[in-house]
């Protein structure tokens, strides 16, 4: 199995030849960072379309852990177009965080669609690396489709657990490596290293559960699911919370 993955990893990879070559030549990294955000500008509208129901139900109860004052204060890591704001509850305080700049004037365009969110403001930065958020000061950390493509997950989530609050929450929402010994994951397996590099760090073989699972929640809520999604590599799911 393992040389079958490796003749059809090198036959997909001669065929993605032009892209290496531009990597190689440092321009994949300016085209892909210029291009992503128009690509998921549309496949959000799909994957919210054919995940509503399990993002309401992921969100449902996003109010009971708001501050005192009744507001909840919210920061989104890896927000791109703004694709969750619909789902948060009125008066919510949304600070967004992304490392691609390229995506502000689509962030913008989604905040004008939901005037019922108070915008905080946007920054750019990695996940990785929160400093300009104050230390216990979010009620709620969010993301989605977002631990598949990050550097190194565990710092994200000791940066999560320092900017929440005591009895704060993190919700998230990823696609993951499917079962081992499925076609699924074998696939996945052959065509990593070029969705790799086509998706601007996308990781197709993940299993983001177990950096959940190590970190220092007091309460996780995990769930497992086949997402109802048209890629059917995307379709093996993570989502749920945690608590600080």
């Amino acid at each position: 199995m393992a040389l079958t993955i490796f003749i059809l990893r090198l036959a997909v990879c001669i065929l993605a030849f032009p892209m290496y070559l531009l990597d190689f030549l440092g321009l994949w990294n300016w085209i892909c960072k210029k291009s992503l955000p128009y690509f998921l500008a549309r496949f959000t509208v799909m994957y919210n379309e054919q995940m509503a129901s399990k993002k309401q139900e992921l969100f449902s109860n996003l109010q009971e852990f708001a501050g005192p004052s009744g507001k909840l204060s919210l920061l989104e890591l890896g927000c791109g177009t703004g694709p969750n704001f619909k789902f948060y509850p009125p008066g919510c305080r949304v600070t967004c965080i992304d490392p691609n700049p390229n995506f502000e004037k689509f962030l913008i365009k989604s905040i004008a669609e939901n005037r019922h969110l108070q915008f905080e403001r946007f920054l750019v930065a990695a996940g990785e690396d929160l400093h300009q958020v104050a230390d216990d000061s979010m009620d709620v950390v969010v993301c989605t489709l977002v631990l598949c493509s990050v550097k190194n997950q565990e710092r994200i989530l000791q940066e999560v657990c320092r900017v929440l609050r005591p009895g704060g929450a993190f919700y998230f929402m990823e696609h993951v490596a499917a079962k081992p010994s499925t076609w699924n994951y074998f696939w996945q397996q052959v065509l990593n290293p070029v969705w790799y590099l086509l998706f601007d760090g996308c990781n197709l073989t993940r299993e983001s559960w177990k950096a959940l699972e190590w970190a220092r929640f007091s309460k996780l809520k995990l769930q497992h699911l086949q997402a109802p999604l048209s890629w059917e590599l995307l379709r093996p799911h993570i989502y749920g919370y945690a608590v600080k």
